[in-house]
């Protein structure tokens, strides 16, 4: 009786290519055993140039980017804008400075804001290619690319979390926002434009910081060492600590909870080898968070939240814990790749 193969996993595919260059010279002794089993997602750069310069040269590229010449490009870009539509060279400045200003969130502050993070996606590509000879789209999974079936099964997890947060906030005494009103706001010109840039802009933004702290950072963290325990650890808590760190100054409470959510989708960009879970939790998490904001709170309180109760940590908590469980439940029983096919770690031939 002749015996077919199993039909394929579209959760499981086999990759369309291989973080392996094809160099003769090895690295570490040419084979590594990691390699035997395929990697994980964060020692993916193990399949490229290694050597602590290239980490530390791609994390501070990264982070000069991410800080100063991702904004400067949009600032360039605003200028030629408003000139463009008639904005007298005497106001540029004042126009210009009034977009970066958090104290005074209006929809222009929060386009600029998100077109800056949005900027951070082809710098990771950037990074991934010029540092560590790797083609790109092996930040998005080991498959390599987005998981689009993956992701959308992710959503399911991430509103049911969402879900029990709402309810827990609603009950637990001390975990009432401070920032809604308690009253609808008024649907305005402004809170319209509030809306396109929410909806259009902001799941992008969100995919971005993924592929900034979950992408190019785990993989980068989790790369540099060779015990592939300790590169767990390094490339969970590394970049979720730099994450909370990024947002600002920011009370221990609200700093707790950032640092738990980076540690959250970390966990679970190692556990289902990619970032489509971290995205989909990412999107609907700002998504709902901006939304409160706009219907029922301020936009600046929301974007700027300085104060915390650990009330809210716990609810917080409680949903990442829920969302983990469920996340690696459903891509267990889906079958979610969570490692590269195996194949030979070899040194690239340094072309970028």
């Amino acid at each position: 009786m002749t015996e077919h193969p199993p039909p394929p996993n579209p959760y499981y595919p086999p990759p369309t290519g291989s973080p392996y260059p094809t160099a003769a010279a090895g690295v570490d002794g040419g084979v590594d055993r990691e390699a035997e089993q395929g990697l994980e997602y964060h020692r993916l750069y193990r399949a490229g140039r290694r050597g602590w310069g290239w980490y530390a040269g791609g994390i501070a590229t990264l982070a000069v980017f991410f800080v100063l010449i991702n904004a400067l490009v949009v600032v360039l870009g605003s200028i030629v804008v408003l000139l463009l539509t008639g904005t007298p060279a005497s106001e540029l400045g004042e126009r210009v400075t009034a977009l970066a200003d958090t104290g005074d969130v209006t929809p222009g502050v929060l386009l600029f804001l998100n077109v800056v993070l949005i900027l951070t996606i082809p710098t990771t590509w950037l990074c991934t290619r010029a540092f560590h000879g790797i083609k790109p789209r092996w930040l998005a999974s080991v498959a390599p690319r987005i998981r689009w079936g993956w992701l959308a099964a992710s959503f399911g997890p991430a509103v049911a979390s969402l879900f029990v947060a709402i309810v827990l906030g609603a009950l637990l005494p001390g975990a009432e926002n401070e920032d809604v009103t308690g009253s609808v706001n008024a649907f305005t010109d402004t809170t319209r434009d509030f809306l396109l840039v929410i909806v259009l802009l902001t799941p992008l933004q969100a995919v971005a910081e993924e592929y900034a702290f979950r992408g190019y950072l785990t993989q980068a963290f989790g790369s540099m060492v060779r015990d592939p325990m300790k590169a767990r650890y390094l490339a969970v808590i590394g970049p979720a600590a730099l994450f909370a760190a990024a947002h600002g100054g920011q009370s221990l409470p609200v700093f707790f909870d950032r640092l738990a959510f980076g540690l959250v989708a970390g966990v679970l960009v190692i556990a289902t080898g990619g970032l489509e879970a971290a995205i989909a939790y990412h999107v609907l998490n700002n998504l709902l968070a901006f939304g409160i904001a706009l219907f029922l709170g301020d936009m600046t309180t929301a974007l700027n939240p300085e104060e915390g109760s650990w009330w809210d940590v716990l609810v917080s908590t409680a949903k990442s814990v829920l969302f983990v469980v469920l996340t690696i439940a459903l891509a267990r029983r889906m079958g979610v790749r969570t490692r590269t096919e195996p194949g030979v770690l070899e040194a690239s031939r340094g072309r970028v």
